[in-house]
């Protein structure tokens, strides 16, 4: 299936200093946001990627133009040259598109714009480049394809280090609790989606939750909870904690690279 991935924003708590390299090319280890991202789906065999981009599009097609396999892939360097013996590859079975979607449009406007990329696809995926998780894709994919929804989206516990606090009128607290433990879940991305999302979309709103409330009416809005790992990476505070996690080798997310998720402890018997 093709991937349409959300490029465009500008990602202004992500940077420090005078970075001004759009979000999904912040640095976790050795390459980009939107590289991890990308990886996950073509881990599952999904290499036909459409980028819809924005702010900083320059610089999202400058790597890519640019890309170093020797970055993230071992080889040999035969006889001090310029001769190099990859003893794997990342992209080299990837296609990538490139479609510059306007500075300041929204998520369901960037969709709108690269609608003649999929409109023949029995189904796509969608998903936002900022987000990370080790999600189980085919049986997600497995689960709407056998629903009537439109648009299946990856539902999540919110994430946050903050506690809820429960009062009386008179500000006594009766109760504080971690704000995990709220019965609610938060739109994780990781969407599939069938062609009848374009017609729901509108010039001048966004996908959600204006399109998504066109769906719901009708039940083509299915949701997939996960309380695995999900992790948005919004800010620098993020984005320096999954860094952390790279140099620990701690990385639920790629699943492509044995070295780098944690290992679980096998269960005794």
């Amino acid at each position: 299936m093709k991937v349409v991935l959300f490029c465009g924003g500008l990602g202004m708590r992500m940077r420090e200093g005078t970075n001004n390299a759009p979000k999904p090319m912040a640095m976790i280890g050795d390459r980009p946001l939107l590289w991890h991202v990308m990886r996950y789906y073509a881990h599952f065999g999904h290499t036909d990627f459409i980028l819809a981009l924005g702010y900083g599009a320059a610089v999202v097609k400058d790597y890519f133009l640019h890309y170093d396999e020797t970055l993230s892939n071992d080889f040999t360097l035969v006889g001090g040259n310029r001769d190099v013996q990859l003893f794997s590859t990342d992209i080299t079975d990837w296609n990538i598109t490139f479609i510059d979607t306007g500075l300041k449009a929204t998520i369901g406007e960037r969709l709108m714009r690269v609608r003649k990329y999929v409109e023949d696809e029995p189904m796509f995926l969608a998903n936002y480049a900022d987000t990370l998780t080790d999600a189980p894709l085919p049986e997600m994919v497995e689960r709407f394809r056998n629903s009537e929804a439109a648009v299946s989206m990856l539902a999540v516990p919110p994430v946050s280090t903050h506690h809820v606090v429960e009062m009386g009128p008179d500000g006594s607290v009766s109760r504080v609790r971690d704000f995990r433990e709220l019965m609610t879940w938060e739109n994780g991305g990781y969407f599939i989606m069938r062609p009848e999302i374009f017609d729901v979309l509108r010039e001048g709103e966004d996908m959600v939750p204006h399109a998504f409330d066109r769906l719901i009416p009708n039940r083509k809005l299915l949701a997939q909870q996960y309380d695995g790992f999900w992790r948005a990476v919004d800010t620098f505070k993020d984005r320096a904690e999954m860094e952390e996690a790279y140099n620990h080798g701690n990385c639920p997310w790629m699943l492509w690279d044995s070295a780098r998720r944690p290992i679980v402890p096998a269960q005794r018997s």
